[in-house]
């Protein structure tokens, strides 16, 4: 298989399964078994197609996270609001993963781990669902700075593989009384600062040398990501308008029982 297909594929992949609640690490776990680069050329592309994703991000909800162009004051303030929750949202996470993330992913980065984290919350989700617990709050700019910061302490648990960053935070933020919406919303706007920072960090970490082969593996994977996480985007918030994330709890359990599989057939 050649290195642009490999590229399209693992950019469709990143781009479906980065902000859905269903863990991008348990898929390509999946993918993988079939479809790689070199171990240290996967590490930078990894980085390259997170951030092709995360651009989505800004240019999806651009209108409302981006203050230029803007000449009414209470917008400006509403979107300087919106990222300072934001901030003191990721503060927990840069803190946290500096000190254990590396400790988490070499104690728990196995297929174990991650079915059991995928199946406990597809569990999660669908229980919150049968509460139909009364969400308090409506919007963003109801949100306080205290449940920000907690969300974000929450999304921690991300750093345990196969949780998924947007189903921690989106289950958090749910639990501390947000609608649907507000849950997801944010879950988007964390992930901005989250990802950035680690794609940063990474791509520090992983300097190499490129060959023009693999410039152009990774100039695909980053506009693949992008697209398909635009598309994504739009049609999850549109799905969590009208239904709730009961599919999407039974779709972890389903992968976690696969990754299990898997694992107890390779020992």
């Amino acid at each position: 298989m050649s290195d642009i297909i490999k590229a399209i594929i693992l950019g469709v992949v990143e781009g479906v399964t980065e902000f859905l609640p269903i863990s991008s690490t348990g898929h390509l776990i999946l993918v993988n078994q079939y479809i790689s680069f070199s171990e240290q050329f996967t590490k930078m592309f990894d980085i390259v197609i997170q951030l092709g994703a995360i651009i989505s991000v800004v240019v999806f909800f651009r209108s409302k996270i981006l203050p230029f162009n803007k000449d009414n004051a209470t917008e400006k303030n509403q979107i300087y609001d919106i990222w300072k929750k934001t901030i003191i949202g990721v503060i927990p996470a840069l803190f946290i993963g500096a000190l254990l993330k590396k400790h988490i992913e070499e104690l728990l980065f196995n297929p174990l781990t991650v079915s059991i984290a995928l199946v406990i919350g597809g569990i999660v989700l669908i229980f919150l669902e049968n509460l139909k617990k009364d969400h308090k709050i409506q919007t963003i700019a109801e949100l306080s700075y205290k449940t920000a910061f907690i969300i974000g302490l929450i999304q921690c648990l991300a750093m345990i593989p196969g949780t998924s960053r947007s189903a921690a935070t989106i289950i958090g933020a749910m639990i501390l009384g947000c609608s649907r919406i507000v849950a997801v919303e944010f879950s988007f706007y964390l992930a901005i600062p989250t990802i950035a920072a680690a794609s940063a960090y990474s791509f520090l970490k992983a300097g190499m040398i490129l060959s023009s082969s693999e410039l152009m593996a990774l100039a695909i994977g980053f506009i693949v990501s992008f697209l398909v996480a635009w598309i994504v985007i739009a049609g999850f918030m549109n799905f969590i308008s009208k239904r709730d994330f009961k599919l999407f709890g039974y779709y972890r359990i389903i992968l976690g029982g696969i990754v299990l599989l898997m694992f107890l057939l390779k020992r």
